[in-house]
């Protein structure tokens, strides 16, 4: 039984960043570059005016107020050709190029106009409500590093900066089979003995949610040859994470047959709660990382050992999700595992709280968390009001 920050290290080292192909902006957002993005262009390429207003050549505001005469427009797209003349105005609108030999912008609000003269009330202020060109980036400037999710923002950016199309890592198809006898596919009518198959599609969404491609292998039955097919059917697969099957029980087969089937351990427990059984190996060509079968264990799992498994396939970094947050309550002592405890905000204070029981098996108790709250082995009680640190469930 290792740590969880060892077993998420010995998955990452056994998989390995999946190659790259190259998309346009529009098939992008949520795919995480592979390489870094660089400025094919300066933004803004010209000097541009913040706001409406008239631009002006700042010396020409000595006397406050100053009477100019209008002498043009900037419009948008529509630049005025030529020079701003000496003791003159031009009518600018937001995002017009500045006239060369304009340096300031007086704002609409601060003038009066009466026929064409423009009366303007603020003093000299060089580069007042201009933006400078290349003040957001310049041609050849790294805008995005490699390892970066796609977000609207940052395809704005790549936009902005002349491309087209970027080189993004291929999502992963990753598996996902459920193990047992006893489970059914959702929507079917379950039997004596036998319970709906949560685990699948709550696992599914989350994969596709991180930027995989989930592939549904359904459910493996409690036999050695049907145990066999399944993972066979899984070769062509980047990952394939099971659900269950894994204990030591009689009709419980999958352990055996991964074995049987060249298959080689990195760890078969964490010292995890919920959690304990989880267990990561590779068949030749195929990585294989097993959860348990209880829906709390595996959704828990699915955060914090699954999704650093998707990120390195996308060579994504890594990023915190931690968050500092006070607590509500007091919380106990912890024991010999790390534990993870299903939490929510308070609504009226916005401090966190458990959300309440915690066993392994209540599917509703993690419908209705908003968070989870770490407590490290042999963590010392934590009293309400003191800060801690939860990770936030998307």
């Amino acid at each position: 039984m290792i740590p969880l920050s060892d077993a998420i290290a010995r998955v990452r080292a056994g998989l390995t960043p999946i190659e790259v192909e190259t998309v346009g902006l529009g098939e992008a957002a949520g795919r995480v570059l592979a390489e870094a993005v660089t400025a094919g262009l300066t933004q803004p390429p010209f000097h541009a005016s913040a706001m409406d207003g008239y631009a002006v050549r700042s010396g020409d505001l000595g006397d406050n107020p100053v009477t100019l005469p209008l002498d043009g427009e900037s419009a948008a797209g529509h630049a005025l050709d030529r020079p701003i003349r000496p003791g003159s105005a031009v009518r600018i609108s937001t995002g017009a190029a500045l006239p060369d030999g304009a340096d300031q912008v007086v704002i609409q609000e601060n003038t009066t106009r009466t026929g064409d003269q423009i009366t303007l009330q603020d003093p000299p202020q060089p580069w007042r409500h201009v933006r400078a060109s290349g003040e957001d980036f310049t041609t050849g400037q790294t805008l995005l590093e490699a390892g970066l999710r796609l977000t609207a923002p940052r395809l704005a950016l790549a936009a902005a900066g002349g491309a087209a199309s970027l080189r993004v890592r291929r999502q992963p198809r990753i598996g996902v089979l459920a193990s047992g006898d006893e489970l059914v596919a959702a929507g079917a009518p379950p039997g004596p003995g036998q319970i709906i198959n949560s685990n699948g599609p709550a696992l599914m969404a989350l994969l596709n949610a991180w930027g995989a491609i989930a592939i549904d292998l359904g459910i493996a039955r409690d036999t050695p040859s049907a145990v066999r097919t399944a993972l066979e059917q899984a070769r062509d697969l980047d990952l394939l994470v099971t659900i269950g099957g894994a204990s030591v029980g009689d009709h419980d087969h999958l352990r055996r047959v991964f074995a049987e089937m060249g298959g080689t351990l990195a760890f078969d427990k964490i010292a995890l709660k919920p959690g304990k059984p989880t267990w990561f190996g590779q068949l030749p060509g195929l990585p294989v990382l097993g959860l348990p079968g209880n829906p709390v264990s595996a959704l828990v799992v699915a955060e914090l050992v699954v999704r650093p498994a998707v990120e390195r396939l996308l060579d994504e970094t890594p990023r915190s999700r931690l968050r500092p947050v006070r607590l509500m309550v007091d919380l106990p002592g912890n024991g010999p595992r790390e534990t993870w405890i299903r939490g929510r905000f308070d609504a009226e204070t916005g401090r966190v709280r458990p959300s309440g029981s915690q066993d392994s098996g209540l599917i509703s108790a993690l419908a209705r968390a908003e968070l989870l709250i770490p407590r490290a082995v042999d963590a010392p009680p934590t009293r309400a009001g003191q800060m801690i640190n939860v990770l936030l469930l998307d």
